[in-house]
């Protein structure tokens, strides 16, 4: 499959699919022989594998990190289970300060107008009217 077919199968940039091969997480994209790129299956399983985790927001360091034990076979199965453990429990701590952040942003929705009041009093010095 060529770049542009990928590029719009997965809505992922030609930018980045060259950038995800210059980093090692499409390491074995075959070129044809004028050089241009030729994706297989198994880039594509991959790639759909990538976005998958980027959208899940793994960082591009982990995920380097997983498709190298990736390659080494079965005997890094429980390494790559623990890498995606350890990446699940940073996504949920993220999810919670964005629920706190959240929660704030209600709050301050809720009482804006009580606010507004407030702070306008506040710089006329509590004078009403």
């Amino acid at each position: 499959m060529r770049i542009a077919e990928v590029v719009e199968k997965y809505g992922v940039s030609a930018d980045t699919l060259r950038y995800y091969e210059r980093i090692g997480l499409l390491p074995h994209v075959t070129r044809t022989a004028s050089g241009i790129r030729d994706y297989s299956e198994v880039d594509c399983s991959r790639i759909s594998f990538i976005k998958c985790m980027r959208q899940a927001n793994v960082s591009i360091e982990a995920l380097t990190t997983y498709m190298q034990l990736l390659d080494q076979g079965d005997d890094t199965i429980a390494e790559r289970k623990a890498l995606l453990e350890e990446q699940r429990s940073l996504v949920r701590q993220r999810i919670s300060e964005m629920q706190a952040g959240l929660k704030r942003l209600d709050y301050k929705i809720e009482h804006y107008e009580d606010l507004i009041v407030q702070a306008e009093r506040d710089m006329r010095g509590h004078q009403d009217g």
